[in-house]
């Protein structure tokens, strides 16, 4: 007789992850949730604001674990999330690029740790609560758009391997936000159901990066000093106070008086200049994308033009897909875009479908 199929469900306590939980026991499956703590929450150093992943949503994970009867472990991975995530958030400023350490948590963290433990305890699959799918064609897995497209966070999912993929199921895919607070309401969750959803940097929940850097970088100062404002003709039209406090694209919180509207257009980490310009300026049609993952395809098709994002709110654009070496993709788009933001992800689209994604490098 073969034995029941066990997944290991990733469990933040909140909705999605909890209703995912009980849509896979409802199919039958043996569940086993697990939630991972991603820093010490008594470290002053960071917010002592409420994000999604802070001790009460632990709690909330296990307390969902218990009414379901099901076990609920919880990992400690604060050491490589401070390594490899808060590391790259803070490195990737100091370069002047804008990272996403959402994604860079999910490629390098959280999928290597969920697949790891699934086989220790013997389970066949892991499962997130996602707004995503996952479909297969020709013997490869690729991520593709959720039901709910409002919801759809399929972007952030550009870095999973072929071996992931073949372990991950995402419940929630077929459904919208509204069908799962339903569903929570009716299993009687109603305070799970009615929770805040969180849409910051669950390490920075108050949003404000550039207290975090502060914090976490006590010789900011003396590594990002104050450098010029200068126009796109290079002439000197002010001060900045460090350029990692800027992003491409930021009109707000320049504190410069010009006449008219403003915008950053380039950060130069080098001559510690940030070049304002009008909303014209910010427009480009071309990028390349380096760490990329192929998903689809095991190859860029020839000729190949794809829907492509820039960042996870981007309707997206066609673009021609070049593809320039083994660690290097170049994007033509048909029409300009804007605010190409180097260390932010470029994801790439067959209709639904993924075909794959990487880091903006050059633009």
């Amino acid at each position: 007789m073969n034995r029941q199929k066990r997944i290991l469900m990733a469990m933040s306590g909140g909705l999605d992850s909890s209703v995912a939980a009980i849509l896979l026991q409802k199919m039958g499956y043996e569940i086993i949730g697990i939630t991972m703590k991603l820093w010490t929450y008594d470290d002053n150093s960071l917010s002592n604001n409420k994000s999604c992943c802070d001790i009460d949503a632990m709690n909330d994970a296990r307390e969902v674990a218990v009414q379901l009867n099901i076990p609920h472990y919880v990992l400690d991975f604060t050491e490589p999330f401070k390594n490899i995530v808060i590391q790259n958030f803070l490195d990737e400023y100091l370069h002047a690029r804008t990272p996403n350490p959402c994604i860079l948590c999910n490629i390098h963290l959280k999928w290597n740790a969920l697949v790891e433990k699934a086989a220790e305890l013997n389970c066949d699959y892991i499962a997130t609560g996602h707004y995503a799918t996952i479909r297969k064609e020709n013997d490869r897995y690729f991520v593709s758009k959720s039901k709910d497209i409002k919801k759809d966070q399929s972007y952030v999912l550009w870095g999973l391997t072929q071996e992931h993929l073949a372990k991950t199921m995402f419940p929630l895919g077929d459904y919208t936000k509204e069908e799962i607070r339903e569903i929570a309401k009716n299993m009687g969750f109603n305070r799970i159901a009615n929770k805040r959803e969180s849409y910051d940097i669950c390490f920075i929940p108050d949003n404000n990066y550039r207290n975090f850097l502060q914090q976490q970088v006590p010789q900011l100062e003396r590594l990002c000093p104050p450098g010029n404002f200068i126009n796109t003709s290079g002439e000197i039209i002010g001060t900045h106070k460090g350029y990692p406090f800027y992003t491409i694209g930021q009109r707000k919180g320049l504190v410069i008086a010009l006449g008219t509207p403003k915008y950053v257009c380039r950060i130069n980490a080098q001559t510690n200049e940030i070049t304002l310009g009008d909303k014209e300026d910010l427009l480009s049609d071309t990028l390349t994308i380096k760490q990329y993952n192929l998903m689809k395809y095991a190859e860029i098709p020839p000729d190949f033009t794809g829907q492509t994002k820039i960042r996870y709110k981007d309707k997206g654009q066609l673009a021609s897909i070049i593809y320039q070496d083994k660690d290097c993709i170049k994007i033509k788009f048909q029409s300009p875009v804007s605010a190409i933001t180097a260390g932010q992800s470029a994801v790439i689209y067959e209709e639904n479908d993924i075909v794959a994604g990487g880091i903006i490098d050059l633009v």
